[in-house]
């Protein structure tokens, strides 16, 4: 590897299609079978830059310790790259190892032909991610196929299929104990009485301080992150990560659940994603399987979108909330920043209170959110920023057009 190697990771034009995954955080900070793209590409140990979404620069800046791209990179440099979109696996991992270590400029595309990264043996003259993306399309193929996400429930189906890869690097490159065959623990973990683990079909894992109350069920791969509250009586099975700070309650199958959410009551959680700052309140159910037992099709923005898959549950963007005993039919998507009641039988917009079964939607101030994130962020100890209640804002109006039309909305 040059030791001179830039890195610029970028969100392309196709970046809004992964809304509400991220309207909230960049496409590099998705969490997707215990990854983001943005712990690899640190981890080859060259200066890493981003190009994103001017509502979220501040955010990169501040959260992600990413550097925003220079106006010239030092002389004589190399640059790698990277789509925001790739899919952060195992595999991408090693592919970006070698297409950085090697002299000759090269390209990995997708299976569609989109680019997914690129090596430059000299930092070309671009002036937009669009050039450069054009740029790094017309070089030499480097034989490797990787993936990206491109609608939010590829995010659930990767997930599934590079968890157990994924927990097999994190145990071989982490400094764990193993306190019993397939449980790997970090300090301060405790797993409360009657607990009972089965690893047949892959492993748990226990960061930091997590804490498993008494008669739990625990059936890998399971990841939780550091400060993970996972309360008694619950059961988490078959491929569920869960980001740092989070509290989880009832049952949860095959999901990803980013920094700060909470899940703490009994419910069912399958098949599903839930950005950060998410509460789900006592009882709330998804529905994961279509009576018909066929796949399953999204809606996203107007458009029909085929899953090819038979399990898929709900899309959930940050700090929206469900009240207690809440249901959200199979393959929904929940914008960010709203509040939800009754039976969720349809898509959700961004900033709205969703209560059909009363006859009411209606939207959702952001002076109300704002409000209610200060008193979230007070909670778990963490300060309320400007640019916190900045990305509030900037997401009400981003999505907008979104409230648009909706009938019954109460403007």
């Amino acid at each position: 590897m040059s030791q001179n190697l830039a890195i610029l990771v970028a969100e392309d034009d196709s970046i809004g299609l992964l809304h509400p995954v991220v309207t909230a955080r960049p496409g590099y900070a998705i969490s997707c079978a215990t990854f983001r793209l943005i712990d690899w590409l640190r981890l080859l140990g060259a200066p890493v830059y981003g190009d994103v979404r001017p509502h979220l620069r501040e955010i990169q800046d501040r959260d992600f310790g990413v550097l925003a791209p220079p106006e010239m990179y030092p002389a004589g440099a190399s640059l790698l790259f990277v789509n925001a979109r790739l899919v952060p696996s195992t595999a991408v991992f090693k592919a970006l190892q070698s297409l950085s270590g090697d002299s000759q400029d090269q390209v990995i595309l997708d299976g569609a032909g989109q680019v997914c990264a690129a090596y430059f043996g000299r930092v070309p003259s671009f002036g937009s991610v669009r050039e450069l993306t054009a740029l790094a399309s017309k070089l030499p193929n480097a034989g490797v196929q990787l993936e990206l996400f491109t609608w939010p429930h590829d995010v659930v189906s990767q997930h599934m299929k590079c968890m157990n890869s994924a927990m097999e690097y994190r145990i071989e490159h982490g400094n764990y104990t193993q306190l019993q065959d397939g449980v790997f623990v970090r300090p301060g973990t405790k797993i409360g009485d009657y607990a009972v683990i089965d690893t047949s079909s892959g492993p748990i894992i226990l960061e930091d301080d997590v804490k498993v109350g008494p008669f739990t069920y625990l059936s890998g791969p399971v990841y939780a992150g550091p400060r993970t509250r996972v309360l008694e009586h619950s059961a988490l099975k078959d491929a569920v990560s869960l980001g740092h700070t989070t509290k989880i309650g009832g049952e949860v199958e095959a999901s990803v659940i980013e920094p700060y959410t909470n899940k703490q009551h009994h419910g069912f959680l399958g098949h599903s994603y839930l950005g950060s700052w998410i509460n789900l309140g006592a009882g709330t159910c998804n529905s994961d399987l279509k009576n018909t037992y066929g796949q399953i099709n999204m809606e996203y923005q107007n458009e029909r979108v085929a899953t090819e898959m038979q399990f898929m549950g709900c899309i959930m963007g940050d700090y929206s909330k469900s009240a207690i005993n809440t249901g959200i039919f199979t393959g929904k998507v929940i914008g960010v920043c709203s509040m939800l009641y009754g039976f969720v039988t349809t898509n959700v917009p961004s900033f709205v209170t969703y209560a059909r079964l009363f006859g009411q939607t209606s939207m959702l101030p952001a002076d109300v959110m704002i409000s209610t994130q200060a008193r979230m962020f007070a909670r778990r100890k963490v300060d309320q920023r400007e640019c916190d209640r900045q990305l509030i804002l900037d997401m009400f109006e981003l999505t907008e057009e979104e409230r648009a039309g909706q009938t019954q909305l109460g403007l």
